[in-house]
């Protein structure tokens, strides 16, 4: 069967990649081929498939990424009427990442569309329960203080936040640990999201009443309840 696309003959050579990832194969053929394949004039070759729509997806994450972040410090701001309570969701998130990055790592599962696909289901799961949480501490605060309220308010809210993250993590695992037919393009979006949620879990417990102690003051937290 001869093959025509933009008015020109092509001929399809297909593959598959296992026991690596893509992107590191892709390079190794480059070289061989560079190296060994010397091609006649008027031929060239290109590279399609996955590997074609991987490079696309990384490029259109490096846009989409820094815009939806934009979008959700405004969102959050929206909700809060202050930038300080927005800046404190938003530095929980990249511990959902790190939670991610590391059970790639660990299980040596290749970055992919999936794995992408993954990271951002992590970051609106760990966004709603950032805000979850701080949303209830303020309550807590304005009904019994400040300090008061930020003990009462983690107390109150770390049920919700511990069950929403390990309903998400636990729902995925077995699509993370499964070995059969088609685990490859869902075990990376499952890894993500399983290794992000038990960060996501620790940072929002752990680091946000930190941080809501060490950034808001209780005379500019006076302020804006008045407000």
């Amino acid at each position: 069967m001869i093959y025509h696309e933009g008015g020109r003959r092509y001929i399809p050579i297909k593959f598959s990649v296992r026991g690596r990832d893509l992107s590191s194969a892709i390079q190794d053929l480059k070289q061989q081929l560079s190296n060994q394949v010397k091609l006649p004039s008027g031929y060239n070759y290109t590279w399609a498939g996955e590997f074609d729509s991987l490079q696309k997806e990384q490029r259109r994450l490096a846009y989409i990424i820094p815009v939806s972040l934009a979008v959700i410090l405004v969102l959050l701001y929206i909700q809060f009427r202050t930038w300080t309570d927005a800046f404190i969701v938003l530095g929980t998130l990249p511990f959902a990442a790190i939670g991610g990055i590391l059970t790639l790592f660990l299980t040596h599962t290749a970055f992919s569309i999936s794995a992408a696909v993954g990271f951002t289901s992590l970051t609106g799961v760990a966004t709603l329960g950032a805000v979850v949480f701080l949303s209830g501490i303020r309550r807590a605060q304005r009904e019994e203080g400040f300090e008061h309220g930020l003990e009462k308010g983690c107390l109150d809210e770390m049920r919700p936040v511990v069950m929403a993250c390990m309903a998400a993590s636990l729902g995925l695992l077995p699509a993370a640990v499964s070995n059969g037919i088609g685990a490859q393009a869902q075990q990376p979006l499952a890894r993500v999201v399983v290794g992000g949620m038990i960060t996501t879990v620790f940072s929002i417990l752990f680091v946000m009443p930190l941080l809501v102690r060490r950034f808001t003051s209780r005379k500019q937290f006076e302020r804006t309840t008045n407000e």
